[in-house]
C-alpha cells in the first residue's frame, strides 16, 4: 500500500470501456510437491502469463519457495491521471472481487497458479482488503466492466453499500473529513480513510464475510498465502476474525501464509509492527532501511551488530526484503538504480539468517507514478528480461545461486566467525553448511577465512556453482577448514556443501538441507577403539558387510575396523568389497566369534586417496551364527531405514533408469552418483535403498544411455520423508 505516492488526487479521464467474458470457477490441483524453501520472488505487477513462465523456467528450478503476485482483483482503469497514463496504483483501488484485472483473466490467473505449483513454487497474492476505490474518483471505468459509485460508496459487484464503509463521525471515525490526519491515533488510523480510499467497516460481520469469501476464492484456485496491503489500517481483532473464516490451502492443507504491511515509524505501540504479529508475519521495513544505511552510507563491518538492531519483529515473524514498490520510489531503501550495492544487499539478504527473504522485481521507471509496460488499454504486456523495461534480478545467476545457498544452510540459524578484513569486506559461515563473503570496495580482496566447511574444492555459486564436470565459475579449495578467498571488487563469493566441484548439476531444483547435515566435517581417522575382546575359542564366523555407496569411476569401497581381521584401522589393510550389485558393495569376512567390533567404510581412488565415512564408528558383536550388516554410506546404523523406489518408465535398448536426490544416500544430485534401478520387472524399475531415518529429502528419476547421456524427468522435484521404522516404498511414473 503506497504511503507517500498515492495522493488524494485519484481522478482520471478514460478513453475506452473494457468488457471481459466471465469464465467458470477453476479448482486447483492439490497433487503437487512444493519446494522446501522460504525464499519468495516478488514479481510486482508482472502479468499472469509472465509469472507462470518465470515459475516454470526460473524460480522452480532455482529452488524458490514462493512467488508474490500483484493484487488480482478487478480495479479502476485510469487512462489519464495526475501521475500519467494507467499509473501503477490503479490496482490498489479495487472495485470488485472479480479476477479480471490488468494482469489477465481469471482463467489466466488459475493457470498461473497451477504452473507455479507444478514448478514447486507457492503463490502469495497481494490482498487489498482495507478499502475499495477512491471516494474522490470522478471516473468509474474499470478493467472488468463492473460499475461503482465513489461518492455513493456502492459496489454492486461485491456487493457493498454505503453502510459497509466508515464515514466521518460515524461512531468509528471521529474526524470531520473522514481522512486520516493523526497517524498515531489508533481509532483514526484504523477507521478513517487512507488518502481518500473508501475504508471498509471491518467491524461488520457482513463485510468480514465478503472479504473472507474473496480470499477463499483465491485459496480455492490454489493461492498459498497473502501479502496483506495496508494491514495497519485494519484492527488486529478485525483481521483475526477474517482469518478465522479462511480455508486451508489446497496444496498443503494448512493455514495460508500471511505477511502484513505495517509501515514502521509510529510512536503509538498499538500501531507498531510487533502489535500485529498474532495475525502473521510483518514486512521488514526497519531491516530494509538498516541494510541501506550500511550498504549505501556505512560500512559492512557494522552488519555484525544486526542482533542488536531495533527491528520490527523477531526473525521468525519477519518477511524480509531489500526494497518493495513503495520503498524504491520514496528512496528510503536501496533500489535497482543503486547498481552493485543493491545486488550485494540482495545477496546478503539471502545469506544472513534473518526473516523469510523476499527478492523484489518490478519494472524500471523514471517517474514515481509510472505505469508498468502496458498496451493502450492498460493491460500489462509480457515481461522481457532483455528489453530493459523490467527488473529481473530474481533470474540472475548470482541471486539464483544464493537461493540455493540459503536453502542449503537453512537449518543453521546463526552466523559464525564473522570476519572483516577491511571496513567494507566481510565473511561469515553458517555452521558446517556454507560460507559467504562480500567485498564492497573498489579493489579485489584476498584474505584467509574460517569457512566451517569440510576439506575439498567448492564452487562459488555467485559465478555459476557446480556442474557434473567441475565448477561453472570460480573454484575455492578448503583445507583444514580455512580457505584463501579472492573476492573481486564490488562482488561476493558463496560456497555451500551442495556445490562441490564435479558434484552438481543445473537440472534438479535446489533442496533445503535434510535433517541430518548434508556434509558434516569429514573425520581424518576413526575414533579410537579399545582393544577387541579376544575370541574364546579361536573359531570364526562368516559375516556379510553390505553398504550402499555411490562412487566415481576408479574408486572402490572397503571396510576397516578395530580387529586384525578388519585391518586394525590400517587403511592399507582394509577389506575391499565387491561392487557386483552396485551401488550395493558387499563382502563376506571371517571374524572371530563372540567379539565386540568397531568398523567404518572408506573409499579409495586409483591414486590411493582415502575418504572416511563421516558418522561415528559403527559397532556390533559377532556371535556363533552368521550375520548380515546392512548399512548406507555415512548413515549411522541406528539412524538407517530402507525405502524401495519403483518407477514406471519405458526406455530404449542400452538406456537405464536411476534415482538421484538431495541427500548423500541418493547421490547429492550428482548423476554420476545416482542409484541404478533394476529392470527385472520392466517397465517398472525398482531398488531398495538404505536411507537415514526421520529425514526429508527431494529426488528425481533420470535416464542414462550407453554413452552416459542423462535425461532428467520433467516437473518439480519429488519429495519424501522417512520415518523411524522400516519397509517404506514409493511408486512413481516417469514424467
Amino acid at each position: 500500500m503506497p504511503m507517500k505516492l498515492r495522493t488524494a488526487a485519484v481522478i482520471a479521464t478514460i478513453a475506452a470501456v473494457l468488457v471481459t467474458t466471465t469464465v467458470p470457477s477453476l479448482t486447483a490441483n492439490a497433487a503437487v510437491t512444493l519446494n522446501d524453501s522460504d525464499v519468495t520472488a516478488n514479481l510486482w505487477e508482472w502479468n499472469w502469463n509472465s509469472v507462470a513462465a518465470a515459475c516454470t523456467n526460473q524460480l522452480g528450478p532455482a529452488g524458490y519457495g514462493a512467488v508474490q503476485v500483484a493484487p488480482p482483483a478487478e480495479s479502476v482503469s485510469l487512462a489519464t491521471s495526475d501521475a500519467g497514463v494507467h499509473p501503477w496504483w490503479e490496482v490498489y483501488q479495487p472495485v470488485s472481487y472479480n479476477l479480471t484485472s490488468r494482469f489477465g483473466t481469471r482463467a489466466q490467473f488459475a493457470a498461473m497458479v497451477t504452473a507455479c505449483h507444478n514448478a514447486g513454487v507457492r503463490v502469495y497474492a497481494d490482498a487489498v482488503v482495507n478499502h475499495m476505490a477512491g471516494a474522490n474518483n470522478t471516473l468509474t471505468t474499470t478493467y472488468g466492466g463492473s460499475t461503482f459509485s465513489p461518492t455513493g460508496y456502492t459496489y454492486p459487484s461485491v456487493p457493498y453499500a454505503y453502510d459497509d464503509f466508515h464515514h466521518p463521525n460515524d461512531g468509528y471515525c471521529a474526524d470531520d473529513d473522514g481522512v486520516i490526519d493523526d497517524w498515531n491515533n489508533t481509532a483514526e488510523v484504523q477507521n478513517c480513510m487512507l488518502l481518500s480510499l473508501s475504508d471498509l467497516k471491518t467491524q461488520s460481520t457482513t463485510v468480514r464475510a465478503k472479504i473472507a469469501a474473496y480470499l477463499n476464492d483465491l485459496i480455492g484456485l490454489g493461492v498459498d498465502g497473502f501479502r496483506v496491503d495496508a494491514a495497519k489500517h485494519v484492527s488486529v481483532a478485525d483481521f483475526a476474525a477474517i482469518r478465522a473464516l479462511l480455508n486451508n490451502t489446497t496444496a498443503e492443507n494448512k493455514a495460508p501464509y500471511i505477511a502484513q504491511e505495517i509501515f514502521t515509524g509510529a510512536s503509538n505501540s498499538e500501531l507498531k509492527p510487533a502489535a500485529f504479529t498474532s495475525n502473521g508475519d510483518v514486512l521488514g521495513f526497519s531491516y530494509a532501511m538498516g541494510l541501506k544505511s550500511q550498504f549505501a552510507n556505512g560500512t559492512l563491518a557494522n552488519l555484525a551488530t544486526i542482533p542488536s538492531w531495533s527491528l520490527d519483529a523477531t526473525s521468525d515473524q519477519t518477511y524480509a526484503m531489500v526494497t518493495n514498490h513503495d520503498l524504491e520510489r520514496d528512496g528510503t531503501t536501496l533500489r535497482y538504480q543503486d547498481g552493485t550495492k543493491y545486488t550485494l544487499a540482495n545477496y546478503f539478504l539471502l545469506a544472513y539468517p534473518y526473516g523469510q527473504p523476499s527478492i523484489y522485481d518490478g519494472f524500471t521507471w523514471s517517474s514515481t507514478g509510472q505505469s508498468p509496460p502496458a498496451d493502450a488499454n492498460g493491460y500489462v504486456t509480457d515481461t522481457s528480461c532483455t528489453s530493459g523495461a523490467w527488473q529481473c534480478i530474481t533470474q540472475s545467476t548470482g541471486v539464483k545461486g544464493m537461493v540455493g545457498w540459503h536453502n542449503a544452510t537453512a537449518s543453521v540459524t546463526t552466523v559464525s566467525d564473522f570476519t572483516a578484513p577491511a571496513s567494507n569486506i566481510i565473511g561469515f559461515h553458517r555452521g558446517s553448511l556454507g560460507w559467504f563473503g562480500i567485498n564492497a570496495s573498489a579493489g579485489a580482496s584476498t584474505a584467509t577465512y574460517t569457512t566451517g566447511l569440510a576439506n575439498g574444492t567448492y564452487c562459488d555459486v555467485i559465478t555459476g556453482g557446480a556442474t557434473a564436470g567441475g565448477c561453472a565459475g570460480t573454484a575455492i579449495t578448503v583445507s583444514g577448514g580455512t580457505a584463501s578467498v579472492t573476492i573481486p571488487a564490488n562482488s561476493a563469493v558463496a560456497l555451500h556443501v551442495n556445490a562441490r566441484s564435479g558434484g552438481g548439476t543445473a537440472s534438479p531444483t535446489t533442496s533445503a538441507s535434510p535433517t541430518t547435515s548434508a556434509s558434516p566435517t569429514a573425520s581424518a581417522s576413526p575414533s579410537t577403539s579399545a582393544s577387541p575382546s579376544a575370541s574364546p575359542t579361536g573359531t570364526t564366523v562368516s559375516d556379510t558387510f553390505n553398504v550402499y555407496a555411490t562412487t566415481a569411476s576408479g574408486t572402490d569401497v572397503y571396510v576397516v575396523g578395530s580387529i586384525p581381521a578388519l585391518g586394525s584401522w590400517n587403511t592399507a589393510s582394509a577389506i575391499k568389497l565387491s561392487a557386483s550389485g552396485y551401488p550395493l558393495w558387499s563382502g563376506a569376512i571371517a571374524l572371530p566369534v563372540n567379539t565386540s567390533i568397531e568398523y567404518k567404510y572408506i573409499k579409495k581412488d586409483a591414486a590411493g586417496n582415502v575418504t572416511w565415512e563421516t558418522n561415528a564408528n559403527r559397532t556390533f558383536t559377532t556371535g556363533t551364527a552368521a550375520q548380515t550388516l546392512d548399512n548406507s554410506w555415512s548413515v549411522a546404523n541406528a539412524d538407517a531405514t530402507d525405502l524401495t523406489f519403483a518407477e514406471y518408465a519405458t526406455t530404449t535398448t542400452g538406456t537405464n533408469v536411476y534415482v538421484v536426490g538431495s541427500i548423500a544416500s541418493l547421490g547429492s544430485w550428482d548423476p554420476v552418483n545416482a542409484i541404478p534401478l533394476s529392470s527385472a520387472a520392466y517397465p517398472t524399475w525398482k531398488r531398495l535403498v538404505i536411507l537415514p531415518k526421520n529425514t526429508y529429502f527431494e529426488y528425481k528419476y533420470i535416464k542414462k544411455d550407453a554413452a552416459g547421456n542423462v535425461t532428467w524427468e520433467s516437473g518439480a522435484n519429488r519429495s519424501y520423508t522417512t520415518g523411524s521404522s522400516a519397509g517404506y516404498a514409493v511408486s512413481n511414473t516417469w514424467k
